[in-house]
């Protein structure tokens, strides 16, 4: 079997496939490839970018030159909340959800809801806390959206109080994106609530060798 992922080791897009993959125990060539961030770090602090996106051969697998876009022995896919369904319908339905329709749409939900819900303002939190140069730093943007993902997080702390994870009372692909916010969450040097039920949702999934496998702390900085 013939596995290529593109993308780039501290995108939490990427992540999501590469944590999906090491789930379903996959080997695959990994590409590296981006335009906002190179091996040595972001292009807002002067790093020279992966590149690769912006060629007509990457473009024409993927129009939006983004990252991560995957070929499976030559089914080419972009969107890595696709790519993780993808992964779970092709290879292992009832380890990514339960083999059951209603559990896959549940999960799919919470995929969606991170995109949605989240992605904004932890990228907004990570540029103005770190990863933006000293002067580019608003501090108000900062503070907006760390109170902003409080009340977003909230509604996942009172789920977690309903079920052991997201979506079920065992692990789902729903799980995939919701560790890597909640590691990245983590990391952040600020003040955080109390929410019992999302740390011990944390301490579940950092256990899971995917988990391991995929999360580098090192890497939080440049993502």
């Amino acid at each position: 079997m013939t596995f290529r992922l593109w993308g780039r080791p501290s995108s939490s897009r990427t992540r999501k496939v590469t944590m999906a993959l090491a789930e379903l125990g996959i080997d695959f060539e990994y590409i590296l490839a981006g335009a906002t961030t190179g091996p040595d770090g972001p292009v807002s602090k002067g790093g020279k970018p992966y590149g690769v996106v912006d060629t007509p051969e990457y473009l024409e697998m993927n129009p939006n030159g983004t990252v991560p876009t995957i070929d499976d022995n030559g089914y080419v896919l972009w969107e890595s909340n696709a790519i993780v369904q993808y992964l779970g319908i092709k290879y292992n339905a009832a380890l990514f959800y339960c083999d059951d329709t209603k559990i896959f749409a549940s999960a799919s939900r919470w995929m969606m809801w991170d995109n949605n819900q989240l992605l904004t303002p932890m990228r907004n939190l990570r540029n103005h806390l770190y990863r933006l140069p000293k002067a580019e730093r608003d501090p108000e943007i900062a503070e907006r959206a760390q109170q902003e993902l409080i009340k977003e997080l909230s509604k996942v702390e009172r789920q977690l109080g309903k079920t052991e994870y997201l979506a079920a009372d065992r692990w789902t692909m729903a799980d995939i994106p919701m560790a890597i916010r909640c590691h990245r969450w983590h990391l952040f040097d600020i003040e955080r609530p109390e929410m019992p039920n999302f740390e011990r949702y944390y301490e579940a999934v950092k256990v899971r060798p995917s988990f391991e496998a995929t999360i580098d702390p090192a890497l939080h900085a440049n993502g």
